[in-house]
């Protein structure tokens, strides 16, 4: 099959094919006489298997070891399992980055009463620019202005 339908039937588009054949990633494929690329079922299978891959956050480098583990039919299951485990450490530290990104957004957003008035702690807390980082991790920081209280009771901004 040529490019567009081996795309088409492996949900990988033809430019990240012709990538993937650059980087060596998967074989060159064949061609025809006329110099038109020809994919074989085995190759719209590895495709496949690279696009659920990507799916599952897998980056580039770890699917190329999955790819080398798929084909060595001697493989160690507990190889595979290692690398599944690797993807699921980061997907849970990329999940908890984003809830803390999230909480963070959240506070700001409830401390902004987004009324007629100019003053936004969320550009406040913008404008003071990332927070600087320790050995346990990212500083916490309100980024409110000193006039600004958040309570429990009013989640809406009150100067002091």
């Amino acid at each position: 099959m040529n490019i567009g339908e081996a795309a088409k039937a492996s949900g990988v588009s033809a430019k990240m094919i012709r990538y993937y054949e650059s980087t060596g990633l998967i074989p060159a494929a064949g061609r025809t006489g006329s110099g038109y690329r020809v994919y074989s079922d085995t190759e719209v299978q590895m495709l496949r298997f690279i696009r659920r891959s990507r799916d599952l956050g897998f980056p580039v480098e770890k699917i190329e070891e999955l790819l080398a583990l798929w084909r060595d039919r001697s493989r160690q299951s507990g190889d595979v399992k290692r690398l599944a485990q690797e993807q699921i450490n980061g997907l849970e530290r990329k999940i908890s980055e984003m809830q803390a990104m999230m909480e963070t957004l959240q506070h700001l957003a409830d401390a902004c009463c987004g009324d007629h008035r100019p003053d936004c702690p969320i550009l406040t807390d913008l404008g003071n620019g990332p927070s600087p980082v320790n050995k346990t991790g990212p500083a916490k920081k309100t980024g409110l202005p000193s006039s600004v209280r958040v309570t429990s009771a009013s989640p809406r901004h009150t100067a002091t």
